[in-house]
């Protein structure tokens, strides 16, 4: 089964598009940033679904360090403010766009493409917390 790590600063959108994604078969875990995200990626293997403006540490940066950890993590980026965020070249290779506002059926078919392009979900360490 894919594993997603889900970092969103807000709650209820990121509860939201936790069990929306859980709903169609997705093991989902949630955080309120990228701090917050570190330590499970650094225990467990996940893809990566990230709001770009979030505190403390922001998306394309969580995704950049994720990265490093896995080169081969699945990345796509939820956000409001693409254009901002996105200005001046900091990207990370290989990642999706999804734009706020989206309808549920876009994000969960966005999803399925990723892991269909990529081709089998890789194993995943289980570390229970």
């Amino acid at each position: 089964m894919a594993k997603i790590l889900l970092a969103e600063d807000d709650t209820s959108m990121r509860e939201y598009l936790q069990r929306a994604l859980q709903r169609v078969g997705y093991e989902v875990s949630a955080v309120g940033c990228g701090t917050e995200a570190m330590p499970l990626l650094e225990r467990e293997r996940f893809d990566l679904y990230t709001d770009i403006v979030m505190p403390e540490m922001d998306g394309i940066e969580l995704a950049q360090k994720a990265s490093a950890i896995d080169p081969d993590i699945r990345v796509m980026f939820i956000t409001g403010f693409a254009a901002v965020a996105l200005q001046g070249g900091r990207t990370t290779p290989g990642a999706k766009l999804l734009s706020k506002p989206f309808h549920l059926a876009d994000l969960v078919a966005e999803v399925d493409r990723i892991f269909q392009d990529r081709g089998p979900a890789r194993p995943s360490v289980c570390v229970r917390r």
